[in-house]
């Protein structure tokens, strides 16, 4: 069974993290992508690393939090 996950009005999340990663160009595979959304279960998570994200941060946003992820990601 699939869900609509990480909804945006074209595609989820998921396959716009696929399209991205597959793409020919040489930041594809090294840009970050960070979730943000209200799925919080640990299979969520995972899927979203599966995916290919590189972090999955849940709705309320806590700043501390995504300030960072943000952080780290940009110094790797």
């Amino acid at each position: 069974m699939t869900t609509s996950y990480m909804r945006m009005p074209e595609m989820d999340g998921l396959e716009a993290t696929a399209r991205i990663r597959a793409m020919d160009r040489p930041d594809a595979a090294s840009i970050p992508i960070i979730a943000l959304t209200a799925n919080a279960f640990d299979e969520d998570v995972q899927q979203s690393l599966q995916a290919g994200l590189n972090a999955h941060l849940t709705k309320p946003v806590q700043p501390d939090v995504l300030f960072e992820t943000l952080e780290n990601l940009i110094k790797s």
